[in-house]
């Protein structure tokens, strides 16, 4: 029987982004950035000088341009790093990223400097079908997988609902503002105890109901 499986996403999971990525508008860009209880990014961008909104067209290329320099500023969520390593004895660990391909060697290259060693896969849009994709080569006896937007957990439960979906919200900032996601398990928002819900079902080899 093949090892037991866990689908990870990294930004406010595995990394801290969104505090980083306002220090870094507002220095670079004198950019304010406030995300509300929507996580909405069209909203969340103003300039400093006036209190306007940025534009709609730039906030992709801001964070194309965040992505691109600045993932050296990006810190571990607390326990993630101890937490995967204990899994990784149980099972195999991949990274899924909603990052465009030509980051994927930066990414690469960041967690392995934090002592995150596993394979990273990117993405773009919704999660189910790469988690199909990624259930189908490795053919797991049981998969984890663990996100932070709602979204995702509801394209994974439509695509592959044999799959564990666990919420997770490494940010505060947003985690207090964030109800659990309605597709997801269960949510848990700190490592320490996260991984023991992961092996707890990794050890078990069911699939999710």
């Amino acid at each position: 029987m093949n090892r037991p499986l866990l689908i990870t996403d990294c930004d406010e999971v595995l990394l801290h982004m969104v505090r980083h990525f306002g220090d870094w508008l507002g220095e670079a860009h004198a950019i304010d950035f406030a995300l509300g209880p929507n996580h909405n990014f069209a909203t969340a961008l103003t300039h400093q000088a006036t209190g306007e909104g940025v534009a709609a067209e730039r906030i992709w290329p801001l964070l194309d341009g965040f992505f691109a320099t600045e993932m050296a500023r990006q810190t571990l969520i607390p326990h993630a790093r101890e937490a995967l390593a204990e899994i990784a004895e149980v099972a195999d660990i991949v990274v899924l990223t909603n990052l465009r391909d030509q980051c994927h060697a930066g990414r690469v290259a960041q967690l392995e400097v934090l002592d995150i060693r596993h394979r990273v896969v990117c993405n773009q849009g919704g999660k189910g079908t790469p988690v199909g994709r990624l259930i189908a080569e490795y053919q797991p006896s049981v998969a984890v997988f663990v996100d932070d937007l709602a979204v995702h957990h509801a394209s994974v439960a439509e695509h592959q609902p044999q799959v564990w979906r666990l919420h997770m919200i490494g940010e505060p900032r947003l985690a207090e503002h964030s109800p659990k996601a309605p597709e997801a398990h269960a949510r848990i928002d700190d490592w320490a105890i996260a991984k023991e819900w992961v092996l707890d079902r990794l050890r078990a080899g069911e699939p999710a109901e």
